[in-house]
């Protein structure tokens, strides 16, 4: 239910104080920053919508995508974005004063329900440009909405969302880099980067009294189209999300829309990363259960209480294209996940 203006812009102005206690204050070494949202609305309930792989300056759809996120959100009074990374095309941005931030950004989510904290990841092809530039506290300044760190955590009362920066588990990148220079600066040398990340990982995850936990990176996990699984997360990642009771892996990176149930897991996988340019023609299915699959653009939406999450895919238009629900019985029981044979 809508709570009014004055209280999305309160609960907006909290998570931007929380950002900046995050990252002026001194933390305990190692820990994850964390940020509180607190939900606004008088049911307690929580709404949010997923997007990712978008910043193109309007073009290949992803105003027309924007346009649908705005009535979208409006309608379901969201408390805040996810983008699930590659925020800027092709090679991120390169500094603070790039005209892309606000072509690609600033100007295309114009709509009076998207001024609402936008939660980021770092991709790929952010990684390619100035990193350090999206990480900066200076884009702020500029567009208040837009707190993008490398890892990090958002705490919605009874849901955790843990944030994973997972360009450097991505092994080719570093070997074999092409004509693209990537930005490692404050993430070299690797193993001892990704070791710590999953470290910290597992003591957030593990402190978590969350109903809710949900993990949001860039890269697949499980997918069906171009870029497929990626097997550094299922051999590094995957088994502390399975160790500490994760319901949802978020993600973007393949440029579409699809929803996979884990077969040996309660883990449910979605990939909102249709934000722009999209159309692979690509369909190569795996060994998880594929409960929806869209190769066009388009967005998520995600609604939750305490006893239930529901997902929704969006194209274009704003047709809904497929939904899900979840629900918990008892906590900290997961939802119930498929057998081999299902």
């Amino acid at each position: 239910m809508a709570n009014g203006s004055s209280a999305a812009m309160a609960a907006a102005a909290l998570a931007f104080l929380a950002v900046a206690a995050a990252l002026c204050c001194d933390t305990a070494a190692g820990a994850l920053p964390r940020l509180e949202h607190h939900p606004a609305k008088n049911d307690g309930s929580l709404s949010l919508l997923v997007v990712g792989d978008w910043g193109r300056k309007g073009t290949h759809n992803q105003s027309r995508v924007a346009e649908q996120m705005g009535r979208v959100g409006e309608k379901l009074d969201i408390d805040f974005v996810i983008s699930t990374g590659d925020n800027f095309y092709d090679n991120g941005l390169k500094d603070v004063h790039d005209h892309a931030f606000e072509e690609s950004f600033t100007d295309i989510y114009t709509a009076q329900s998207l001024q609402k904290p936008w939660y980021l990841v770092l991709g790929n092809h952010d990684y390619r440009g100035n990193a350090l530039a999206q990480l900066s506290p200076v884009l702020r300044k500029i567009d208040s909405r837009f707190i993008c760190m490398r890892s990090f955590i958002v705490n919605a009362e009874f849901v955790d969302f843990f944030f994973v920066d997972t360009t450097p588990f991505q092994r080719n990148y570093w070997t074999h880099p092409g004509k693209h220079h990537y930005d490692w600066r404050g993430v070299a040398p690797r193993g001892k980067y990704i070791a710590n990340l999953l470290e910290d990982l597992d003591e957030a995850m593990k402190k978590s009294t969350a109903r809710w936990k949900i993990v949001v990176g860039h890269h697949t996990m499980r997918s069906v189209s171009d870029h497929g699984d990626t097997k550094e997360l299922l051999k590094l990642l995957l088994p502390v999300l399975k160790e500490n009771g994760a319901d949802f892996y978020i993600n973007g990176h393949d440029h579409c829309l699809e929803h996979i149930s884990s077969r040996d897991s309660p883990i449910q996988y979605f990939t909102s990363g249709g934000g722009s340019k999209a159309w692979r023609g690509v369909f190569q299915p795996n060994k998880d259960k594929l409960r929806f699959f869209y190769d066009g653009q388009g967005f998520m939406s995600l609604q939750l209480n305490r006893e239930q999450a529901q997902f929704n895919f969006y194209d274009v238009s704003g047709k809904v294209l497929y939904q899900w629900t979840s629900s918990k019985t008892g906590h900290p029981q997961p939802s119930a996940y498929l057998d081999q044979e299902e």
